[in-house]
């Protein structure tokens, strides 16, 4: 562990990119197998379950720190870090210990069937044996919300540093449902045949917003465009007679989705499609809202299968009978994804995402105005020579998506950030009027500078009138511009609606707050983006 918790210390401590991938793949070299394991576990997202609830950890926290609980509550909120409180709390180490990042890991796991007392026993004994790193490091593994300012993609860049193994194999390598508990870093890192789990995909190659004009990309005829699905990315895979398929999260949704199941029977072995797992219903695309009423079900009725059936509309072809097709030129990757579609005409399920026609800017332009009437977010821009790469890299493919949605509202509620940002008031709840009543409809934390954050936050702190734990209740003073993607009715929200990724755009100055929005022009909105008007 103290290994792990140095190597968290020195990432914690930069921002370089270059230093921390020298720092991991020092780590790497040092560490013994089964930490190097659970170290590339941890950092591409497969942490050790929960086994002890946050409130018990505060509880037993200010327990042995000898302070009553409100006063450690108060000073979490002050810290913005559960984990990071809980170590500045606890008095010293009383003994010492020498076990791995995979000992305490288990430890961890373990805990899982033990009494309450009996999890206090051990969690209060393992602080007991470290010092404030490793308590941090410990607390963090334990609530599963381990971040260490460092990404899948430059995991795998200090792997490759410490292997010799390319980038992209090693990428690949790591995708997958692979438990720590069931392999070994010789078998999943260094193994020479990354397919041998037939239902392994292929590492998401993703775009990066366009933030300049098209016309800066160079001639039209260079790119291929296409409308931006508002659905779920996802990898349709069919290998040995059997389907998988894989969303971007790297998670295996087959059974979430029975209407790809005969295609195992249609494909060919060694088939992988990227595309769009896309509600679609008498020819057209629903909206992602209605896909929202399958996500998440342990059990799929009849009637939500009738409701939001689904497509897989197909972007990319990334294998074809069994050969890594990657490296061809996305035109020959389209060439064949196109002939492999005509032989499936008879099936409804797998659909061809097409292609746009367009002579020039100005006119795809006017196309992507159009994108809501579509149920997409906009278009995709990819260069026709472009190879299928792994993560996001610029320069190749694009998403050009449509303005947002936007409405101004009042900042009734206010709560500190967390991190770097825990002294700051970051997080707001906006409402709209109803009448004489502001009613809430939406949070958001993002969208101000830094100095708007000070400014708001100075302000926040003279003009509060009551507090409920961490939330301060303000004074409706001002109005702020609320940018979003789509909105939803919602039984589940006072307002009866919900945004989807709602984010400060603007803060409008400008405005009193009774020029703010209504709620019925809100749900104006949501009738428009529903195509009910």
């Amino acid at each position: 562990m103290k290994q792990f918790a140095n190597l968290y210390t020195q990432l914690d401590q930069t921002t370089r990119t270059n230093t921390k991938v020298n720092v991991l793949a020092r780590y790497f070299s040092q560490a013994g197998e089964e930490d190097r394991l659970w170290t590339v576990a941890i950092l591409s997202h497969r942490r050790p379950k929960r086994t002890v609830n946050s409130t018990l950890l505060r509880t037993w926290a200010a327990e042995m720190a000898g302070i009553p609980l409100w006063l450690f509550e108060e000073s979490y909120h002050v810290v913005g870090d559960l984990s990071e409180a809980i170590a500045l709390t606890l008095p010293g180490r009383q003994s010492e210990n020498e076990f791995s990042l995979t000992y305490w890991i288990e430890y961890i796991k373990s805990l899982e069937k033990l009494e309450e007392e009996e999890k206090k026993e051990r969690i209060t004994a393992a602080w007991e044996s470290m010092n404030y790193t490793e308590r941090l490091v410990f607390n963090k593994l334990i609530m599963g919300g381990f971040r260490i300012g460092v990404s899948q993609k430059l995991m795998v860049r200090a792997l490759s540093q410490y292997t010799g193994i390319d980038e992209n194999t090693l990428a690949h390598r790591i995708m997958g449902n692979w438990d720590p508990a069931e392999t070994t870093f010789e078998k999943l890192i260094l193994t020479k045949d990354p397919l041998e789990d037939i239902s392994k995909p292929y590492p998401f190659y993703l775009a990066y917003a366009l933030d300049e004009e098209p016309e800066e990309l160079g001639a039209p005829a260079e790119w291929i465009a296409e409308r931006k699905w508002d659905g779920i990315r996802g990898q349709l895979i069919v290998r040995k007679d059997e389907l998988f398929v894989w969303s971007r999260g790297e998670e295996l949704v087959t059974d979430k989705f029975p209407e790809y199941h005969p295609l195992a029977e249609l494909l060919p072995n060694g088939t992988v499609i990227d595309g769009e797992i896309l509600p679609f219903k008498e020819g057209r695309p629903l909206t992602f809202n209605d896909l929202q009423t399958r996500i998440g079900r342990k059990n799929l009725t009849k009637s939500i299968l009738k409701k939001a059936p689904v497509v897989m509309m197909a972007y990319d072809l990334l294998e074809w009978r069994g050969e890594d097709i990657r490296h061809y030129p996305l035109h020959k990757r389209r060439q064949l994804l196109e002939e492999m579609m005509e032989t499936q005409k008879e099936q409804e399920v797998l659909l061809l995402s097409e292609t746009l026609s367009f002579d020039n800017w100005e006119s795809l332009a006017r196309e992507r105005k159009n994108s809501r009437e579509h149920h997409s977010e906009g278009l995709m821009l990819k260069h026709r020579d472009s190879q299928y790469k792994a993560g996001r890299k610029k320069g190749d493919w694009w998403k050009w998506k449509v303005d947002p949605l936007a409405i101004d509202a009042v900042m009734i509620y206010a709560q500190r950030g967390h991190g770097r940002r825990a002294n700051l008031f970051t997080d707001f709840t906006f409402a709209v009027w109803d009448g004489n009543t502001l009613v809430p409809f939406a949070k958001a934390y993002s969208g101000l500078t830094d100095k708007e954050f000070r400014e708001i936050t100075a302000w926040v702190r003279r003009n509060t009138k009551e507090r409920f734990g961490p939330v301060h209740s303000v004074e409706p003073a001002h109005v702020f511009e609320i940018a979003f993607e789509g909105i939803r009715a919602s039984n589940r929200h006072k307002s009866g609606v919900a945004l989807r990724f709602p984010r400060i755009s603007r803060w409008r100055k400008d405005k009193p707050i009774r020029e703010a929005n209504t709620l019925e022009e809100l749900k104006g909105m949501l009738r428009v983006y529903e195509g009910k008007v």
